[in-house]
C-alpha cells in the first residue's frame, strides 16, 4: 500500500503527531474529553499543515538528533544557569563591559546554525544580533555580551563544537 518513502512520511508524521500530542498534553493540565479532543484535532491539523509545506523532512524533523538532544539540554541548562549566576552578579556587584564580536559557526544545515545561534541568545548575557553568510557557505553571527567573560565563553567554542555534534550524520 506504502512505498518505503511513504511509510517513512507516514512514520514521520505519526512520531510529530505524538510530539506535539504529548507537549499539549503536559502544557494543558487539564483531562477533559472536549479538551483533549481539540488538542488531538490541533495536534492532527499541525501534522497536515507541515506535512503540507514539507516541514516533516529531514530537516523539518531531524530524528538523528534525538539521542543526543537530551545531553545537549541538560548542558545547555546547566550554562544557562551558570550565566544567569555571572549576570546577577554583574547587576548587583559589578560593572558591566559590554562588548561585540563575531563568531564562526560551523553547522551545515538550518536547524543547526538555527540551534547555535538561539543557545547563544538563551543564554543571559549574550545576544545573536546577525548572522552574515559568506561566499564559502561558512556562516558568521554578530553577538552582544554584557561582559568579556561572556564573549570569552562562547568564543571559547565549546557551544560550537557540541551543536555541530549535535548535528551528527544528518549533517551533510
Amino acid at each position: 500500500m506504502f512505498g518505503e518513502a511513504g511509510l517513512n512520511r507516514f512514520a514521520r508524521s505519526l512520531l510529530l503527531f505524538a510530539i506535539l500530542f504529548a507537549g499539549w498534553l503536559l502544557m494543558s493540565g487539564y483531562y477533559t474529553p472536549l479538551l483533549i479532543s481539540l488538542g488531538v484535532a490541533s495536534c492532527a491539523l499541525a501534522v497536515v499543515l507541515a506535512h503540507l509545506i514539507g516541514a516533516s523532512d529531514d530537516e523539518g524533523l531531524p530524528l538523528h538528533i534525538f539521542a543526543g538532544l537530551p545531553a545537549y539540554l541538560v548542558w545547555l541548562l546547566r550554562e544557562i544557569v551558570l550565566s544567569n549566576i555571572a549576570t546577577g552578579k554583574i547587576i548587583l556587584f559589578g560593572v558591566a563591559r559590554p562588548t561585540m564580536f563575531t563568531v564562526p559557526a560551523t553547522q551545515s544545515t538550518a536547524a543547526g546554525i538555527a540551534t547555535y545561534a538561539n543557545s547563544i541568545t538563551l543564554t543571559p548575557g549574550t545576544v545573536t544580533i546577525e548572522m552574515d553568510s559568506n561566499s564559502d557557505g561558512t556562516h558568521d553571527f554578530l553577538v552582544h555580551a554584557l561582559d568579556q567573560s561572556f564573549a570569552d565563553d562562547v568564543e571559547n567554542g565549546e557551544m560550537d563544537r557540541r551543536v555541530t555534534a549535535l548535528e551528527g550524520e544528518g549533517s551533510t
